[in-house]
């Protein structure tokens, strides 16, 4: 329709005048890490991080979705996805790759706002102050570029061609990352709230491995107490830097609105993300029983009505990426010449401090892993908070106002580019292949 090529037009353009800025604010070395070491560093990782971001984002949703495929069907066809299901959906791997993979996309964000964040009073290209205020000051440009090209556009993609979107040994490298920092234990302080809840609602912890022997209890519960006390220590480290007017916050916003816009922004990524893990939970109930919890009912048949859930998904990421720049930009520690590191450390740990991987951590625990695991416990209750309400129509209006539709363009722009193709034509071409050599074996797994 006119208003879906007007949605491109305008969206593509606000895209490219987005990048344009980004890329001026580091090339004239006001960014952070432009300042700090070189341009052209800043931007060559700038990339890299965008690129990364994709195949994370996308890679996930195709790990997920091939769950219900044989992977011995595209084993040589699709030699680097079968590799990366293999690893992936081995015993309770899948799990631990989406805890991993969460602390990678809010570490990702975190470098990537230090590659193109502006610094204070950065100007580029003669742009009025408004425009300035809006697309450098409020970070609207960097949203606009890391949404659009390093998030949607891979998820469209992903979604129709997932055998061929990961394919490659950049998702095999990702996977093994994303298990090596679950590994690590950093994240191990979530695993109490999982077992809590198992607790409270009477109901086993899936798991698809034997139990732990002695020596991997120990060294379990080692990681999650490792993990607790770093988690502690990042929260205190943060609110240290709000207290001390050392964060990344605006100017001028008072300390403790400083600490609550924190708390708050944390609360409504976490909202957002179990929200979407609680509605598909209750997709398939039935309209007599849903209907029996009136404010969960409205905001279910609000979310699946007609084409609501694609666009909530939509308004969704772009609603999710938006808060967590800002609460990047948040946890991030600004100290300026002469002033005391936070809690006197030295200024080598002080270093560590800056690279924002503390802030990750609080954001990847507290704002997402946390609040995903109660909406999978709790998917009623979750989804009876009339705050869901309130988001879902703010997702939608989102959405609607097309500000990242360049999104559908660039996924169509790159499929030829990058050879992907529909899953349906390698599904067809298998059941022929195994039809012609007299096989009768189902292409999909037991569910």
């Amino acid at each position: 329709t006119t208003v879906t090529v007007v949605k491109y037009l305008y969206s593509f353009a606000l895209l490219i005048f987005c990048v344009t800025v980004v890329m001026a604010t580091i090339f004239t070395e006001q960014t952070q890490l432009a300042s700090a070491i070189h341009s052209v560093f800043a931007f060559v990782l700038f990339w890299f991080l965008i690129c990364w971001l994709a195949m994370m984002e996308g890679g996930q949703g195709c790990l997920v979705g091939l769950q219900a495929v044989r992977n011995s069907v595209y084993a040589e066809s699709h030699p680097c996805t079968f590799k990366n299901t293999a690893l992936a959906h081995k015993g309770d791997n899948m799990d631990r790759f989406i805890v991993g993979r969460q602390f990678l996309v809010v570490l990702v964000i975190f470098l990537i706002n230090m590659c193109g964040a502006p610094n204070a009073g950065a100007e580029v290209l003669g742009l009025p102050s408004s425009v300035t205020t809006i697309f450098l000051g409020n970070g609207v440009g960097m949203m606009i570029t890391t949404i659009i090209i390093g998030q949607l556009t891979s998820q469209i993609n992903a979604a129709v061609c997932m055998l061929d979107f990961i394919n490659n040994y950049f998702m095999l490298f990702t996977t093994y990352i994303s298990l090596a920092i679950e590994f690590s234990g950093l994240l191990h302080s979530v695993y109490l709230v999982q077992i809590g809840v198992s607790k409270i609602t009477g109901e086993p912890i899936d798991s698809k491995e034997p139990p732990r022997t002695l020596a991997q209890g120990i060294f379990f519960w080692a990681r999650v107490l490792m993990s607790t006390i770093i988690l502690f220590f990042a929260l205190a480290v943060t609110i240290e830097s709000l207290l001390n007017e050392q964060s990344g916050i605006w100017e001028g916003i008072p300390i403790p609105v400083s600490i609550v816009i924190f708390f708050v922004f944390l609360c409504l990524v976490g909202l957002m993300d179990g929200m979407q893990i609680a509605a598909f939970a209750l997709i398939n109930m039935s309209e007599d029983e849903l209907s029996q919890y009136g404010v969960a009912s409205a905001n279910c048949k609000l979310m699946f009505s007609g084409q609501n859930l694609q666009a909530f998904l939509i308004g969704r990421q772009i609603f999710v990426a938006s808060l967590m720049f800002i609460v990047a930009k948040i946890a991030t520690i600004s100290i300026e010449n002469g002033e005391e590191n936070i809690f006197g450390v030295p200024d080598g740990f002080q270093a560590f401090l800056d690279t924002g991987l503390l802030g990750a951590v609080v954001l990847a625990i507290i704002g997402s892993l946390i609040w995903r695991i109660m909406a999978s416990s709790f998917p009623l209750a979750f989804m009876s908070n009339p705050l869901v309400y309130v988001i879902i129509r703010v997702c939608l209006i989102i959405e609607g106002t097309g500000i990242c539709s360049a999104a559908w363009l660039l996924s169509l722009i790159l499929k030829p580019i990058a050879g992907y193709q529909p899953d349906e034509v390698y599904i067809d071409l298998f059941a022929e292949e195994e039809k012609d050599g007299g096989e009768t074996k189902e292409l999909m797994t037991e569910p």
